[in-house]
């Protein structure tokens, strides 16, 4: 048995198909097709036996340019994969069906996804409910419907193969950035944070992508370590196994972070529900949840002042912190 579990936007996407991937996996082979933003999770994900990508035009933001010839391109590469069954996976706000129809072009004989719109013959098992649930178990319900169910002794938490923390303990992890400027906390109150981590006898370490070294700098100050951009995905996986918590936002990190055992101060800006996508492992969630821009989606805050998160203080992070720090999963 090969099967292809499709999940095409980023890094924190993928890590919560990880369950899903494993239920596959005991099974038979898996193949996960991923965008370009989401094969670095992939490569980690137990399970995992062949890791292709593609930049999906109704999937990746920025989307670009629609072009024939890479839709095109895609089917040769599906054919050749000779999956027995497809399992699409797809936020609530995407519709699996473009590429069920693609899938079913390359000749895969069996597609199962959920989707809300009328399918007709581009799924096989089709699941037609949205439930409010984690995004994780949500996927996980797509490979059960599929027939596949995760073995004996593994409990649906996210897992990723992580390297060994390179740096000795105890320390903190604070990760002040996220591909979606809406869902971070602002810089001068994530370096207030680091500070006040720092005073209350904490060794912060700060995390960030090679973009976002000047963020880092900025937050780390001069009183937290700056790793920004100095780690790779994996590289980043263990350091935050080594953490005792990691302060993050709503992205990819905060799933990993759990991945990898670690508790985390979720600041979680509800322009998506918490319900499904707050870190599916042990977290205290800080952040209004009923604020203005509730499910909204925006990318952009669209309130002066970002209150759901900047009206957050130093001092509650500092106190969630003393409350998490020790305690692993």
């Amino acid at each position: 048995m090969r099967t292809l579990v499709a999940r095409l936007d980023n890094d924190g996407d993928v890590l919560l198909a990880g369950p899903a991937v494993r239920a596959a996996a005991a099974s038979g082979e898996v193949v996960v097709l991923c965008g370009p933003n989401g094969r670095r999770a992939a490569a980690l994900l137990p399970g995992v036996d062949r890791v292709v990508h593609w930049h999906c035009p109704w999937i990746a933001h920025p989307a670009g340019e629609f072009s024939p010839a890479d839709v095109e391109a895609l089917l040769p590469v599906l054919a050749e994969l000779r999956v027995d069954v497809a399992l699409v996976l797809t936020s609530f706000h995407q519709s699996p069906l473009p590429l069920a129809l693609l899938l079913k072009l390359a000749g895969v004989p069996k597609v199962v996804a959920r989707s809300v719109d009328y399918a007709g013959s581009l799924l096989d098992v089709r699941l037609r409910d949205d439930p409010d649930v984690p995004e994780a178990d949500r996927a996980l319900s797509v490979a059960r419907a599929a027939g596949f169910e995760l073995p004996p002794g593994d409990d649906g938490r996210l897992r990723v193969d992580a390297p060994e923390p390179p740096f000795p303990g105890p320390y903190l992890v604070v990760h002040p950035g996220a591909s979606v400027p809406a869902r971070t906390w602002s810089p001068d109150r994530c370096a207030q944070a680091v500070r006040a981590l720092t005073e209350a006898g904490h060794r912060v370490l700060v995390t960030g992508g090679p973009g976002e070294t000047a963020l880092t700098a900025r937050v780390a100050g001069a009183h937290g370590v700056d790793l920004g951009g100095r780690t790779t995905f994996a590289e980043l996986a263990g350091v935050l196994r080594g953490a005792d918590a990691v302060v993050v936002g709503n992205t990819g990190p905060a799933h990993l972070a759990v991945a990898v055992g670690t508790p985390v101060v979720s600041l979680f800006a509800p322009v998506v529900p918490a319900a499904r996508w707050a870190p599916h492992g042990r977290h205290v969630l800080l952040g209004d949840q009923s604020a203005p821009c509730r499910d909204t989606r925006a990318r952009e805050c669209p309130v002066p002042g970002h209150p759901c998160l900047d009206d957050v203080t130093p001092a509650e992070v500092v106190a969630v912190v003393t409350e998490l720090t020790g305690v692993r999963a």
